[in-house]
């Protein structure tokens, strides 16, 4: 299972983004999937969270900016990143929990973490 994160760029504040978190392998289903970010010298932050269900979770900062969202069929999931402002600067990173099928053909659980994608907001 691979997790590829990207869309991240160099935008004015005010501007708009939209991050694609893309599983990639042999998927059985993706449950949660959640987006975070992490500026240098700070713990990771989780920004917001999407369920198998489709119920939705943002940290408060980013509340009525940003909006997560999926499509299965794709096995993505989507940052819409509006309004940004220059503290939304940081890398962000996807991380998905679900379950592949292995070389023996058995279902496994998998936690697995893209690979950061930077967004930068100017003032």
């Amino acid at each position: 299972v691979q997790l590829q994160a990207f869309g991240g760029g160099l935008v004015q504040a005010g501007g708009s983004l939209r991050l694609s978190c893309l599983t990639s392998g042999r998927i059985f289903s993706i449950d949660d999937v959640g987006w975070y970010r992490q500026v240098l010298g700070k713990e990771r932050e989780l920004v917001a969270e999407i369920t198998t269900s489709g119920a939705t979770s943002y940290v408060d900062s980013v509340k009525g900016r940003f909006t997560i969202s999926r499509d299965n069929a794709k096995n993505t999931v989507y940052l819409q990143m509006n309004s940004l402002k220059p503290e939304d600067t940081a890398v962000y990173y996807c991380r998905a929990r679900g379950s592949y099928e292995n070389a023996n053909s058995e279902r496994v659980v998998f936690g697995s973490w893209g690979q950061g994608t930077q967004v930068t907001v100017s003032s």
